[in-house]
């Protein structure tokens, strides 16, 4: 049984892979399907945009699909950049140009006035059945300078408190273990083996 993973990024790819590698399932990338639309995000939420890739990318390829869309949450932003945290400095914005942004807009403010949480909601869906959705959140705070060289996106500023490090100076097994996206995909596992076990009694039932 296969899977497509509804997104460009090699990032996120990997994260997901590591996450999903003991399923049994054969694990594909967009990489794989050259042809595959550009799915617009232009939902409000962060469940529109999952579901929208989820649906789009399920229907191309005729194979159940899994999508996620991530947010950052600033309490001292009154929650940007929220839904549009990938592009807060821009459409092509880099991920050290998101960073010194949303650094440069938090200077001055003091540590415990700097709470923020990242939210991860994953979106399953097979070409003619509905979306399904799961989510994961984690809570923590705003750095003020980047540390570590691990992760991607707003890892070297978001701050565990409980662990004193920035998700970028975790490794990605001790990331994926308490992440947003890791949460969540935990969850879409429980998800994705049903389907699985779904799949193949009726399989066996034939």
């Amino acid at each position: 049984m296969e899977l497509v993973l509804a997104t460009g990024n090699r990032d996120k790819q990997r994260e997901m892979k590591a996450f999903l590698q003991d399923l049994g399932l054969t694990i594909r990338t967009l990489d794989q399907f050259p042809a595959a639309p550009v799915v617009i995000e232009d939902g409000e939420t962060c469940q529109a945009n999952a579901g929208k890739k989820a649906r789009e990318i399920a229907r191309f390829t005729g194979t159940l699909t899994l999508a996620d869309d991530t947010g950052l949450e600033v309490d001292a932003l009154g929650g940007r950049p929220g839904v549009f945290a990938a592009r807060y400095a821009g459409a092509h914005a880099t991920y050290a140009d998101n960073c010194r942004k949303l650094l440069d807009e938090l200077t001055g403010v003091p540590a415990d006035q700097r709470g923020a949480r990242f939210l991860t909601v994953v979106a399953i869906a097979a070409p003619v059945s509905s979306v399904e959705f799961v989510e994961g959140v984690l809570q923590g705070r705003i750095a003020d300078h980047c540390s570590g060289g691990h992760g991607f996106g707003y890892d070297p500023v978001f701050v565990v408190p409980e662990l004193g490090k920035t998700l970028a100076e975790l490794t990605l097994d001790q990331k994926n273990q308490i992440s947003h996206r890791g949460r969540a995909l935990a969850k879409a596992k429980n998800v994705l083996k049903r389907i699985v076990e779904e799949t193949s009694g009726r399989s066996a039932a034939r």
